[in-house]
């Protein structure tokens, strides 16, 4: 089990780029939370090691088909109990 924050820059918001990471969290059994935040997107995910790896590589690859990824921080951070699913954040 793994907690990454990843920070997406790019052509991220606006495009449905929360909706689809939604979609992936879903897909690959991530929890966390996803939102817009100034200029870049935060993803916080939570999973197990392969399942989150997997989901990672398709958020930085440009979660949704008019997105346009530049650039992407990823941090690993301690384990979050307070997680239950995958949502967006306003």
């Amino acid at each position: 089990m793994k907690h990454y924050l990843i920070r997406v820059y790019g052509r991220v918001q606006g495009v449905g780029f929360r909706y689809f990471t939604e979609r992936l969290a879903l897909k690959y059994e991530i929890i966390g939370t996803v939102k817009n935040v100034e200029d870049y997107v935060e993803v916080y995910a939570q999973g197990d090691d392969a399942s989150l790896e997997s989901f990672t590589q398709a958020v930085i690859k440009g979660a949704s088909p008019a997105s346009r990824v530049d650039t992407y921080t990823i941090d690993e951070l301690e384990i979050n109990n307070q997680y239950q699913n995958f949502r967006a954040i306003s």
